[in-house]
């Protein structure tokens, strides 16, 4: 399938900077294909949903993955940035630096922030900025002292346009992160709040939980002209035994799977047989999902608005219909929904729901 279907044309101005304030105060449209898209405030998202309904989210924490620093080498040293990307032991990640090209193995990174030093050695470097740093702590001693020298690591939509401050560690986060591991936020969970969650509560939809540690990968753009020729990124993820067990069940007494964003969807996904019964899973997955693939075990979608050629509208327009959601994009650049991680939400239903 060719990508540039999956093309429109996008402002700049419609990427969103900073997310609403509160956060369930962003934009929500609704979008059932056959009918026109819907206009609404997140907040009224119980409205949209029926008792017996089970919202999945995805509850990893996003880590101050982003390190600013210096390569050494010989006397020598260079700016380096990088953004950590997987952890291969307790002392040494897999990253992507920039710039890159001029890295070495064996180079030795420093970086510091405040009273706190950390450092590391280069020990491998792949493609597109790919390297491998072994550091000079391991475990705890080392997420303790990225912590303190990390910062987030925002898209580079946003990073582009402004500086990371301390507002983003704060906005960058779900309210029900809680495993550390991502390196980008599960944006679609940045519209709760607690009075939504309450409200959801009241209703009689209930809350299940799964992990998928987002990666760097998500930012990446597709390059190939062919979807059949692009590759996607592995990420961690994990469905307990529990957790499926109660998702089967509920949807075996009528309730529908609400997937909170696109991780939520494709690790479901990633689980589920093909008769749509959800499994337990612990591992990676690189599932990429477009037109013409088959549903098996979500019935709705929460999610941002995406940007142009990405794999996450190529996601939404396999969910909805490309159609449908070229249609109700043009909707939502027209009337001044916002784009992106700090943007607005939808909700969408697949084709042929009721």
């Amino acid at each position: 399938m060719r990508v540039d279907a999956f093309d429109f044309d996008l402002p700049e101005t419609c990427i969103a900077l900073r997310p609403a304030s509160p956060r369930d105060a962003s934009r929500l449209m609704v979008v059932r294909p056959g009918a026109p898209p819907d206009d609404a405030i997140f907040h009224d998202l119980p409205a949209w949903l029926s008792p017996g309904d089970v919202l999945v989210v995805n509850d990893t924490r996003v880590i101050p993955a982003e390190l600013e620093g210096v390569r050494q080498r010989d006397g020598a040293t260079a700016r380096v940035r990088l953004t950590l990307t997987k952890r291969i032991d307790p002392s040494t990640w897999d990253a992507l630096a920039r710039p890159a090209k001029r890295l070495r193995p064996s180079d030795r990174l420093a970086f510091a922030g405040g009273d706190t030093e950390l450092s590391g050695t280069l020990v491998a470097r792949g493609d597109g900025g790919a390297v491998t740093v072994t550091f000079d702590r391991a475990g705890g001693d080392l997420d303790a002292a990225v912590a303190l020298v990390g910062h987030v690591p925002l898209p580079p939509y946003i990073s582009g346009r402004r500086p990371t401050d301390a507002r983003d560690t704060a906005d960058y986060q779900t309210v029900y992160a809680e495993r550390e591991g991502a390196v980008a936020a599960p944006t679609a969970g940045l519209h709760f709040t607690d009075r939504v969650l309450n409200a959801l509560q009241d209703k009689g939809v209930a809350l299940e939980r799964l992990t998928l540690h987002v990666g760097a990968g998500t930012f990446l753009p597709v390059k190939a002209d062919d979807t059949g020729d692009h590759r996607m990124h592995a990420e961690w993820g994990e469905i307990t035994a529990e957790t499926a067990s109660r998702l089967n069940a509920a949807r075996a007494a009528g309730g529908r799977i609400v997937a909170v964003g696109t991780t939520s969807l494709r690790l479901l996904e990633s689980a589920a047989t093909e008769a749509g019964e959800i499994r337990p899973f612990a591992d990676e997955t690189s599932i990429f999902i477009t037109p013409g693939y088959r549903f098996r075990a979500v019935d709705a979608l929460v999610t941002n608005f995406h940007l142009p050629r990405s794999t996450l509208f190529m996601l939404v327009s396999a969910f909805s219909g490309t159609q449908t959601m070229q249609a109700a994009y043009a909707h939502a650049i027209a009337t001044g929904y916002r784009f992106y991680s700090y943007g607005d939400a939808c909700l969408l239903f697949p084709e042929g729901a009721s």
